[in-house]
């Protein structure tokens, strides 16, 4: 039972790989960052690839298949986000890659980076900041302030809540769950080692995974479309 603890709490730990000093400041660069630059990586090789030499007539079929993903990805994202939201879909789509590639990169054996809190909390600050940033574009600075006294004057208090409540649903929805999933994983392997593990890192890391990026994205259209309403 210790040694499963010792297991569980080393599997949890976010490590620092690698750290210097800068001016005075200590900066640390954990095993979380280095993923997410790895995925940045992949995303952006990916992107160089699918993009070279395009065409207007007689496009290759490599052309042809990043057309059908872009036009797939866009109009999955508009029908959530609305068209008067089309200007946030790009990053609603980089948003819902990374967090889909993060999630399902626990079946090559690194540790998903949505399980550090760091890393679910500035995806909701990011998220929540384009929201305000929405709003704001479309009713105007005045319009922006008015709306927190919305529908009454007495509910004010209320809706400025929301600017922390929202941000903090999106990051610990996230994070919760990944990391749950992660902590019933360990305990799998640790307990049966062979075989069972696959059946279950078919639903954790793929099926659960996919969802939590859905999830994410879909609160995150939800709420610019309430903003720019």
């Amino acid at each position: 039972m210790a040694d499963l603890s010792t297991k569980l709490q080393d599997a949890l730990e976010v490590k620092t790989l690698f750290e210097f000093n800068i001016l005075g400041l200590d900066i640390k660069i954990t095993e979380s960052v280095v993923v997410t630059w790895m995925i940045m990586a992949v995303l952006v090789l990916l992107s160089i690839l699918l993009t070279r030499n395009m065409k207007v007539d007689h496009i290759s079929k490599r052309q042809a298949f990043a057309e059908t993903i872009v036009i797939k990805l866009r109009g999955f994202i508009e029908g959530m986000v609305g068209h008067e939201g089309r200007p946030y879909v790009p990053y609603l789509i980089t948003i819902l890659l990374y967090i889909a590639l993060s999630n399902l990169i626990g079946l090559i054996g690194f540790k998903p980076p949505t399980k550090d809190l760091n890393v679910t909390a500035a995806l909701a600050i990011m998220s929540i900041v384009l929201i305000q940033a929405a709003g704001i574009k479309r009713k105007g600075l005045r319009g922006w302030r008015k709306s927190f006294s919305e529908p009454v004057a007495l509910v004010t208090p209320l809706n400025i809540l929301e600017l922390i409540i929202k941000p903090l649903s999106l990051c610990m929805r996230l994070f919760g769950n990944i990391l749950g999933a992660f902590v019933i994983m360990e305990l799998i392997k640790a307990i049966i080692p062979v075989g069972v593990p696959l059946v279950f890192s078919a639903y954790f890391d793929i099926f659960d995974g996919l969802i939590q990026a859905y999830v994410f994205v879909f609160l995150t259209s939800l709420f610019i479309k309430e903003a720019i309403e």
